[in-house]
């Protein structure tokens, strides 16, 4: 009898729209043959296998959605109909929840190659800029212009491409931008396994981050907690800015402490 890899049949079945999307699923526990649940995505079933997904299914391609979806909702953003620039766009959860959320268009720009969900890839309002380093690229490609963009990157600070960023967007425009303090806090910073446990630690990066930001542009708006750990389990931040003159950004008070210690009560085991 003919077999093929669950996660290819997954696929084959339309319950997936990429092979990634399988292995999730399938690693998830949420994949079925009849009764029995399917633990690996290599597993070898029939041809003709039913399978079945049970429990909830991931609403964005990749976990990255969640994150915007929660800034959008708790920094009160509306992207329907607007055009926006997705910096480090990935497999696309951040394009996928901006897309879900009424946007018309997306540039998905990301330095990689071959990441971005097929879904994602195929999608009409999308503009895919792979193989695009962000820091130098031209802002002319970027017509018509982004109204609002999104960014989450790694092994890279985000206010190093900030400046990029206020050539591109105009005065009163905004960035949410997820906060990874791992590649925020340099190496004498970061503990054992690539991972920042301290709060003084997240809360000195976070006024590192405003502070630089205001340097170059960029002023914040509202700050909050990522509603999920980084795949390696750090704490991660959601910022909001708003493009403005530098000379003009005042030093607003924002509750950085209180912030980070949500961040701790909610993830960190005492």
């Amino acid at each position: 009898m003919e077999k093929e890899r669950a996660d290819v049949l997954l696929v084959r079945a339309g319950l997936a729209e990429t092979r990634e999307k399988a292995r999730r699923l399938i690693m998830a526990g949420l994949v079925y043959q009849k009764t029995e649940r399917v633990d690996k995505p290599g597993t070898k079933l029939p041809l003709n296998q039913d399978l079945s997904i049970k429990g909830e299914v991931p609403r964005y391609v990749s976990r990255g959605g969640l994150k915007l979806e929660k800034a959008l909702n708790v920094f009160d953003v509306d992207v329907k109909d607007q055009t926006v620039l997705d910096v480090g766009a990935s497999t696309g959860g951040f394009t996928d929840c901006a897309l879900q959320h009424g946007a018309n268009c997306v540039y998905a720009v990301d330095v990689g190659y071959g990441q971005l969900a097929w879904k994602i890839r195929q999608d009409p309002r999308v503009v895919v800029m792979e193989r695009t380093n962000f820091r130098y690229a031209d802002v002319t490609r970027f017509e018509p212009h982004p109204t609002f963009a999104v960014m989450d990157v790694s092994f890279i600070s985000i206010v190093t491409l900030m400046p990029k960023l206020c050539e591109i967007l105009r005065k009163g425009e905004s960035l949410v931008s997820l906060i990874k303090p791992q590649f925020e806090a340099g190496p004498s910073r970061v503990g054992k396994g690539g991972i920042v446990r301290e709060a003084s630690v997240h809360a000195a990066v976070l006024h590192e981050i405003i502070e630089g930001a205001a340097r170059v542009g960029m002023r914040l708006l509202a700050l909050d907690y990522s509603p999920i750990t980084g795949g390696d389990g750090n704490l991660e931040f959601l910022g909001h800015f708003v493009c403005a003159d530098p000379q003009e950004i005042r030093a607003d008070p924002v509750q950085i402490d209180s912030v980070v210690q949500m961040a701790h009560n909610q993830f960190v085991r005492s």
